[in-house]
């Protein structure tokens, strides 16, 4: 152990991971998301590089894991439960991706590099678990307690629009990402009017007569 180098006896390997994440992602936009990017967010660290290299096993998929992480968090911090309270449900989710994205924003050409590992064939599932976890933290932090169908459609449709926003987020040169908060502004608004004509249907059919039962009853009369 060098002179520089903390004792790491007394931290987990997922706490070496939550520290070096946004180390790693900072190096990662010259170096990529590699062997590099990693051993020098942990000298920066005054942690051991063999320890490092321990607690990302998986490669660069598990520092993109980290980072993730790490961006779920930012956004936590940056949006109180108390603060949420305050805001309709649109401008919760609203609030919640554009946290998101100036959490990502110092850090542009990090996340272009890790969708690009992110898209390769073997990454695919691990990506989409990724992508799951970001919306469904976004839903929980909103307010959802849905567990039926409603709980996966919403998050499938978010996740369908913050992969997009943030595909325009990626080239966006304009001042403060001003077309991409444009652009978020108009896929939230068809969200809204999914939900709302979704919830009009459920309404106008909850209490019609239901086929299946009552062939059901045919089959199994009531005595």
């Amino acid at each position: 152990m060098t002179q520089d180098t903390i004792d790491t006896s007394d931290l987990t390997l997922d706490e070496i991971r939550v520290s070096l994440a946004p180390g790693i992602a900072a190096n990662a936009a010259f170096d990529g998301w590699g062997d590099a990017a990693r051993d020098m967010a942990a000298e920066a660290a005054g942690i051991d590089r063999d320890v490092a290299r321990l607690a990302f096993s998986g490669g660069a998929v598990d520092m993109i894991d980290a980072w993730f992480a790490h961006i779920d968090a930012a956004m936590a911090d940056a949006l109180p439960p108390e603060r949420l309270a305050t805001m309709k449900i649109r401008a919760r989710i609203a609030a919640l991706i554009e946290a998101r994205l100036d959490a990502l924003a110092p850090d542009r050409e990090a996340l272009r590099r890790a969708l690009t590992i992110l898209a390769m064939p073997q990454n695919v599932a691990r990506a989409a678990k990724l992508g799951w976890r970001s919306v469904d933290t976004m839903w929980r932090m909103a307010g959802d307690t849905a567990t039926d169908y409603n709980h996966y459609t919403k998050r499938t449709i978010l996740l369908g629009v913050y992969t997009a926003t943030i595909t325009v987020f990626l080239d966006d040169d304009s001042e403060g990402q001003a077309d991409t908060r444009a652009f978020l502004s108009r896929r939230i608004d068809g969200i809204m009017r999914f939900e709302k004509a979704k919830a009009g249907f459920v309404k106008r059919y909850e209490h019609r007569p239901s086929l299946s039962r009552f062939v059901g009853r045919l089959r199994y009369p009531v005595v």
